[in-house]
């Protein structure tokens, strides 16, 4: 990603994004179902939510 040019890097931050949106929504789901209890589903999402605010600080950088 160093060498990648400003569309480049903007892309593959987008497409990360909407995978981990994605990610989001299936976990949501295993713990709606009761596939996972609240403990895991917690500590999860937090990882998840924490990968997704960085890689919006890093788009949000890029776009400057």
């Amino acid at each position: 990603a160093l060498y990648a040019n400003k569309e480049e890097k903007v892309l593959y931050i987008k497409t990360a994004i909407r995978k981990i949106d994605a990610l989001k929504l299936m976990f949501l789901i295993l713990w709606e179902t009761k596939s996972f209890d609240n403990k895991k589903y917690i500590a999860i999402s937090e990882k998840i939510d924490e990968i997704g605010r960085m890689l919006g600080g890093w788009l949000g950088q890029i776009m400057k």
